[in-house]
């Protein structure tokens, strides 16, 4: 199944096909539409609790596999196919991208999207002959009915998601000498020295070190003179 995914990923054409091997009616996220048929205009709802594929998310946050995901759908039958609407809401769980901290929001997702009958495509073939192929090459198809609506859901989850999530607005970070999260020690700060002085800084103690020296030196001649 992974394979199948990331290929898909690498040629549109070959997306279809990896929906299509994997469709079962029993899958949660996959759907019948036979009881809308084939009128245009038909209606229906549906409301369905399904669980989270993997990796449904980018690097720092995204739906846990396994979680739920309340899913409300409105299917519309449209001349050539299936017209899906519809929002996905779940719980997100990631980290702040500042602080580190783990955080944890609530997700809408809406999208839409057309089904297309796979006999439509055919006569869409031959009316629009000069069209790019790319139009063919992204279009979802029923198979028997059914349609799988993962690869919707995950286009959809993913776009809605903080690219650069924090735990707050005004989150202040890291330390970036020491690591100390700054919102739990505002007053945290360390004594810099500019780079561009300490070289002088250390001048100045050795001039500092070497005038201590003549001093005593100087001293203890004067109590010897004071001998004699």
């Amino acid at each position: 199944m992974q394979y199948l995914w990331h290929t898909a990923a690498r040629n549109p054409r070959r997306k279809q096909e990896a929906i299509n091997a994997r469709l079962d009616h029993r899958s949660p996220l996959v759907f019948d539409t036979r009881e809308l048929g084939r009128r245009p205009g038909a209606l229906k709802r549906v409301s369905r609790s399904a669980e989270a594929p993997r990796d449904l998310g980018n690097e720092v946050i995204g739906v846990p596999e396994g979680a739920p995901i309340e899913l409300d759908l409105r299917l519309e039958s449209v001349m050539d196919g299936v017209l899906v609407t519809g929002t996905g809401r779940a719980t997100v769980k990631g980290e702040c991208v500042r602080c580190l901290e783990p955080l944890e929001r609530e997700l809408d997702a809406d999208f839409q999207e057309m089904f297309t009958y796979p006999d439509a495509d055919a006569r869409v073939r031959e009316a629009d002959a000069g069209d790019d192929a790319e139009d063919e090459e992204d279009t979802l198809f029923l198979e028997d009915d059914l349609f799988d609506l993962e690869p919707v859901l995950r286009d959809a989850v993913v776009l809605a998601l903080p690219m650069q999530p924090v735990c707050q607005d005004d989150c202040p970070g890291l330390c970036s000498d020491c690591g100390v999260r700054l919102a739990d020690d505002p007053d945290h700060h360390h004594d810099a020295v500019d780079i561009r002085w300490a070289a002088l800084q250390g001048l100045a103690g050795t001039v500092k070190d070497g005038e201590k020296d003549n001093m005593g030196g100087a001293e203890a001649g004067v109590d010897e003179k004071q001998e004699k």
